[in-house]
């Protein structure tokens, strides 16, 4: 029995019960209509959001041409994961005018891309880039590989979903993207757990069944995506003007009113067993929103950090401490205040401030001085290096995607040492050597090898002058732990 036709027979189902359907229900047998409906819609609304990596294929592009559009795809399709497209444009332009070209990207260095990242988070996402980037210049000529396959395999960052699109778009080659996951569980009435196999293996048949023998698989993996991203929204689906209303199970589901004893059951070897019941929402268009059925959310780990603003002082000079975090991990490579992380969320502030002590003795040189010398001056004229105060600026809240952070935030002010910031020791454990940057100091000689070379798993660590601190490559966060600390001296001088 036809999908349609069994719909007819089926009302919407009651709470905790789901009516028996054949598994063919979550299949494409005949995607010509579907295709056609979604091509002729995409040919109105593809320039609308003005997206300037979304241009036609063409035919008479040679290998170059072709694979400059596959990088540009590529830049696109990462920064728009989890990221709107609103968002993303403003950051493509600049990008595509710094790198306009896979080998332009190939040759910058990590800083200069996380400042390009900065403000569109995951910055995992821009080390990806130019560690596929390096790989293409050096192992495929300065090109991303021309199938989706060797894509996948090959170049950091790039998996299944990614590849597709590249593929299709940039080499019309008749390659699969399973788009915005609403639009496609509705049109199958597809109502599993998503994150099970199964589930995925169902959805990639439908958009291969889709996309295999067509003439213009680019445009229709787009229009899809589009689809989803302005029509088939998660939450408030525009059923009335969607083009694939006609072809989607799930809206013919939620229109339904017959009652579901009359329904005929499908033989039990072509039951399908993969969906789980549905809510009540008997003959609403409301229905819809079941699909897809909603993942149970992990709830984000809690973790507490004490960060510190580590200023040294020497006349009107103002330096402060960054690291840069370590090349793999969170926040890989980018720039943070000195850190403890995941102290106990019951530390005193006393505790604190012994934590942070001993992380200090450990990246600082010179010897410093016990948290009990807390003096401005020192009568005999000495020039140990001693922190002159600890103050508690507050907590910051800032939620990763898994991780719910709070920034505990301690100003801390050293001054002594002599007449230039306090050497970064290099050669203790677990210690990063200081790279020379413009506007920052190191205080080791510039003839020492040592300050480019790493030496252990800890970041980086620079000395950097108050005015430059907020053009480091600091994340939102750090941002956030920034203009926190600057209330403490902001506000100390307004009231002066």
């Amino acid at each position: 029995m036809a999908f349609a036709d069994h719909m007819e027979e089926a009302t919407a189902p009651m709470e905790g019960h789901s009516f028996p359907h054949p598994i063919s229900t979550h299949v494409i047998a005949k995607p010509q209509p579907l295709r056609a409906a979604l091509l002729q819609w995409y040919a109105g609304v593809h320039e609308d959001r003005g997206m300037p990596w979304r241009k036609p294929y063409n035919a008479s592009f040679g290998p170059a041409e072709r694979a400059q559009r596959a990088y540009e795809v590529w830049i696109s399709e990462i920064m728009l994961q989890q990221t709107q497209v609103a968002t993303v444009i403003p950051y493509y332009n600049k990008w595509i005018a710094k790198f306009p070209t896979i080998r332009d990207l190939a040759a910058a260095d990590i800083d200069t891309v996380n400042s390009l990242w900065k403000g569109l988070g995951y910055y995992s996402r821009a080390a990806r880039l130019l560690a596929g980037a390096k790989k293409a210049v050096e192992e495929f000529g300065g090109r991303l590989p021309d199938n989706a396959e060797s894509m996948e395999a090959k170049i950091p960052g790039i998996g299944r979903y990614s590849a597709g699109a590249i593929c299709s778009i940039a080499y019309n080659q008749c390659v699969p993207v399973v788009s915005l996951y609403p639009s496609l569980t509705r049109v199958l009435a597809l109502h599993a757990q998503p994150k099970a196999k199964q589930t995925s293996n169902v959805l990639w048949a439908a958009a291969t069944a889709m996309v295999e023998g067509s003439d213009k698989p680019g445009d229709l993996n787009q229009a899809m995506i589009e689809v989803g991203s302005t029509v088939c929204k998660v939450r408030d689906p525009s059923c009335s003007s969607c083009p694939i209303r006609p072809h989607c199970r799930g809206y013919q589901l939620s229109t339904t009113e017959k009652a579901s004893e009359t329904a005929e059951v499908p033989d039990i070897e072509e039951l399908c067993t993969l969906c789980e019941s549905l809510p009540h929402l008997k003959g609403s268009s409301s229905l819809v929103t079941a699909f897809p059925m909603k993942a149970e959310r992990k709830k984000a780990r809690e973790e507490l950090d004490l960060v510190n603003v580590v200023e040294w002082r020497h006349g009107d000079q103002r330096w402060f401490l960054l690291v840069r975090r370590p090349e793999g991990g969170l926040l890989a490579g980018l720039t943070e205040f000195p850190t403890s992380p995941n102290a106990s969320k019951n530390i005193s502030p006393s505790e604190s401030q012994t934590v942070s002590h001993t992380l200090l003795s450990q990246l600082l040189k010179p010897r410093l001085a016990p948290l009990s010398n807390t003096r401005r001056k020192d009568p005999e004229g000495g020039t140990d290096l001693r922190i002159i105060q600890i103050k508690s600026a507050g907590d910051v809240v800032h939620v990763f995607s898994h991780i719910k952070k709070t920034y505990r935030v301690q100003w801390i002010i050293l001054e002594g040492g002599g007449d230039s910031p306090p050497e970064l020791n290099l050669n203790a454990p677990n210690i990063v050597g200081a790279q020379k940057k413009a506007g920052a100091r190191t205080g080791k000689p510039k003839s020492s090898k040592k300050s480019e070379a790493s030496t252990g798993e800890l970041p980086m660590a620079t000395w950097t002058l108050l005015e430059q601190v907020a053009e480091a490559n600091i994340t939102t966060g750090v941002q956030k732990v920034w203009r926190l600390a600057r209330t403490l001296w902001d506000s100390k001088s307004d009231s002066e």
